[in-house]
Formats: C-alpha cells, sequence, structure tokens
C-alpha cells in the first residue's frame, strides 16, 4: 500500500510543471476528536447521558467494599449459616456488579463510536469543502510525519465550529 502512494506521488511529482501544481494537505484526526466544537459537545452530551449509570455502579463497588470487610472482620463471630449466607449474597452482588460494570463500558463505547463517526463524517464534508474551495489535489488523514506547512487541522477545526450542527 505505501509503494502504491509513493508511486502515485512519484507519477504526480515527476515533472515540474505538475509539482508547482500540486497542493497537499494534512489532517489530525485525533487532534479533530478532541479540540473540535462538535467533539467536545458529543463528549459532554455522553457524559450526561452515562452520569447516573457511573454513580450507581460507583455506589455498588463501595457496596461490595463494605461488605467485604464486614466479612473480613466479622467472619469469626458469625454462625457458619450467617456467614455461608453472607458469602454467597457476596459472591451474587460482586458478580451482579461485574456484569453490570461490562454493560456500562459496553454501552459507553457504543454511543462514543456513534458521536465520533457523526464528528468523523462532518469532519470529512468540511474537509471536502475546504479541499474543493482551496483547489487542494489531496489530503491526507493519517501520516507518519506531515509538515506543519501543509497541515490544515486548525482551519478543519475552526470550519467545523463556525458551522451549526447539521450542515
Amino acid at each position: 500500500m505505501k509503494t502504491l502512494v509513493f508511486f502515485i506521488l512519484s507519477m504526480l511529482i515527476g515533472s515540474s510543471a505538475a509539482a508547482s501544481e500540486l497542493k497537499i494537505g494534512f489532517v489530525n484526526t485525533e487532534r479533530v476528536f478532541r479540540d473540535a466544537a462538535p467533539a467536545v459537545r458529543a463528549q459532554k452530551k455522553i457524559e450526561q447521558e452515562f452520569a447516573k449509570r457511573d454513580q450507581d455502579i460507583q455506589k455498588m463497588g463501595q457496596q461490595i467494599r463494605k461488605m467485604q470487610e464486614n466479612l473480613e472482620k466479622n467472619s469469626a463471630t458469625m454462625s457458619e449459616s450467617e456467614r455461608r449466607n453472607q458469602e454467597r449474597e457476596f459472591g451474587e452482588l460482586s458478580k451482579d456488579f461485574q456484569r453490570k460494570q461490562r454493560e456500562f463500558r459496553e454501552d459507553l463505547n457504543q454511543r462514543r463510536n456513534e458521536e465520533l463517526a457523526a464528528v468523523l463524517e462532518r469532519a470529512n464534508r468540511t474537509i471536502k469543502a475546504i479541499a474543493e474551495s482551496e483547489k487542494y489535489d489531496i489530503i491526507f488523514q493519517e501520516a507518519v510525519y506531515a509538515s506543519p506547512r501543509i497541515d490544515i487541522t486548525d482551519k478543519v477545526i475552526k470550519a467545523l465550529d463556525d458551522k451549526p450542527a447539521g450542515k
């Protein structure tokens, strides 16, 4: 794949006339996801959506820790049946806690992916609009290295910040 890209770029840059006309840009997608207003809004939206569940899971974790401390501290003075009942209750609560944590992470990741996909779609439309209006020949979104001279990430972030949602 790298060889193909190199070959294509070599062909484009082959003549000095083509080299003077070739316009290349680069966008750091990670920065767009981190700094652009739509990405920040999406992150806040997700945090609000999942805040209650996160608090519930944290409370459950505290309850489990207290139960474990109680078991460790008082198991010697408990009757055998009382100790077994509390150990069973502790085991069931621990399994439920782990299940809820896993479901929380899965749901959170799914929502984050959905929101980031929407941000990426908007970013790609914005990048395409910039490319067309400023006559770029190619804009890369991933690179091992990109010169700051061709980095248009700030321009894309500003365009996304200025553009209302849905456009």
